[in-house]
């Protein structure tokens, strides 16, 4: 028996696409995640139409009546498990994004951060324009901007940054724990093509369902940015916070962002002392209170910039006028930089992360499907070579012992034709003595016959029809008498020898089966 197994059908990736996905890995860090993101969901599109084409194998293998099978149900069962299983996966993975939060105490300029980020006025921000829930940012392929509230499919039109202000304070329903969705054509910020999601918060000093916030919204962020105050020090507010998030994520990723750091350009004798106090307070609450970064690693997390400013900068340059222009601090250029060192540390941080946190556990688990798949198909293998060897074996046998029936009927046939001769010749001998020995007895046979004789025709032609009859049944008495016996005991023994002779070639239930008949086996 030969099975021909399924393989996982491979393509070959080739050296351009290779070239220029690295290409687009080196020029943005988000990159990296979205790349990644491509060549999983391939992988196991892969793994999934090999389990599947594996499904189809083992259950034709199993319902196959004309072979014996070298499948289990267990086996077919545990596979088909598998093809549900990558199916889910793979509806998770092509959800999958890069997700940022940004907390920080009321007015502190989350929202500003996240426009600056953007390049674009997308969240209201400034005075009066504080957030009241959760606003979370995505790109869509679409070109109008619109909302979507928490547990409705209904799309709420957005053409500006104030519409989106005024339909977020009409909405009564909306409190603090409340996710607000903002879903804003790609096309106009170049950040949301890159599978990344920006979560806008509340003040975390206006609530205490801090609890609830990190369990419905933190538990699958890949990096927190905290916004603080660079005109204050760290709160123990927001500390607590980052404490208590600190206990239920595994070394969360931290950027500390002290923003409205241009307002320390009106005093720069005093400038670098503020900064320094800043950078020991933030670096000792993310070293030593924290324990998420080593030293070396904190001046990496802790920023000091102005996004408004970076925010008016980049408007005014995506709208054709010098990015510097206006009414900007003195400095501005090297909080600019900050910021975009920010940027490029933060991208660089959250690629990384999102690849380890969403894609990790489920290569792991593709790779111990696959491990599975080779397991069974391995087993199953090893199932169908030994009932192949076994059907050699068997056709073998079955083939030796076919050549030594055709041999022992081709005796048996010889002998039993020489019986039969045999036989044949001992009736001619007993017939042919008992005929002349009953010819010879005639006069007996005719001296028994009495009947009244008359010389007329129509007398004598009855005369001798009567005696003639007498004649034959006396002979054939006579000869029956003589013969029958012997012969019948002769064809008896000659066929029970035949029968034994034949009784040994049969197949066992054939043998069982004639001696329960208590007669001869027919062949």
């Amino acid at each position: 028996m030969s099975l021909v197994f399924p393989r996982p059908n491979t393509n070959a990736v080739h050296g351009k696409k290779d070239k220029r996905l690295m290409a687009e890995v080196n020029a943005s860090p988000l990159k990296h995640f979205v790349t990644a993101k491509k060549k999983i969901n391939g992988i196991f599109e892969q793994l999934g139409a090999y389990v599947k084409e594996s499904t189809s194998f083992l259950d034709d293998s199993y319902k196959n009546e004309e072979l014996d099978p070298v499948t289990t149900e267990e086996q077919v069962l545990e596979v088909r498990g598998y093809l549900a299983k990558v199916a889910g996966i793979g509806e998770v993975l092509a959800r999958r994004h890069m997700k940022v939060v940004f907390f920080g105490r009321t007015s502190n300029g989350k929202s500003s951060v996240i426009n600056a980020m953007l390049c674009d006025k997308v969240l209201p921000s400034g005075i009066g324009h504080t957030t009241n829930c959760f606003l979370r940012v995505e790109g869509t392929d679409g070109n109008e901007a619109f909302l979507l509230t928490e547990g409705s499919e209904d799309r709420k039109s957005i053409k500006t940054v104030n519409q989106l202000a005024h339909a977020l304070h009409q909405d009564e329903d909306l409190d603090a724990g409340s996710l607000v969705c903002v879903m804003w054509p790609k096309a106009k910020c170049a950040l949301l093509r890159d599978d990344l999601v920006l979560v806008d918060s509340p003040g975390i000093d206006v609530t205490t369902e801090l609890d609830s916030w990190i369990d419905k919204f933190c538990q699958d962020a890949d990096v927190f940015v905290l916004v603080a105050n660079s005109e204050s020090t760290l709160m123990q507010t927001e500390k607590s916070f980052f404490h208590k998030v600190n206990e239920r994520l595994s070394s969360p990723n931290i950027f500390i962002l002290n923003n409205r750091w241009d307002a320390s350009a009106s005093e720069p004798e005093y400038m670098e002392e503020v900064r320094r106090q800043h950078m020991d307070r933030c670096s000792n609450f993310l070293v030593e209170e924290l324990g998420v970064v080593d030293r070396a690693q904190a001046s990496d997390r802790i920023f000091f910039v102005s996004a408004k400013e970076v925010l008016q900068a980049r408007v005014q340059k995506a709208q054709g006028m010098p990015e510097a222009g206006g009414a900007l601090a003195e400095g501005f250029q090297a909080r600019m930089f900050e910021f975009q060192n920010f940027e490029r540390r933060f991208e660089e941080c959250i690629s990384q992360s999102a690849v380890k946190t969403k894609f990790e556990q489920h290569t792991v688990r593709a790779k111990q499907i696959s491990e599975a798949l080779r397991r069974i198909m391995d087993s199953v293998h090893v199932a169908a070579q030994e009932q192949r060897i076994y059907c050699i074996e068997t056709k073998e046998d079955r083939q030796d012992r076919l050549e030594f029936i055709d041999k022992q009927l081709d005796l048996l046939t010889m002998d039993c034709k020489a019986k039969i001769k045999k036989i044949t010749e001992e009736v001619e001998r007993q017939v042919s003595n008992a005929m002349s020995e009953e010819i010879r007895k005639l006069y007996v046979l005719v001296e028994d016959f009495h009947m009244d004789f008359h010389p007329s025709s129509v007398v004598l032609k009855v005369y001798k029809n009567e005696l003639h009859r007498h004649v034959e049944e006396g002979l054939g008495s006579n000869m029956s008498g003589r013969c029958s016996t012997s012969i019948t005991s002769a064809l008896q023994a000659t066929q029970t020898d035949m029968i034994d002779g034949l009784k040994p070639l049969l197949p066992p239930p054939s043998q069982r089966a004639g001696r329960q008949a208590g007669s001869p086996a027919v062949l």
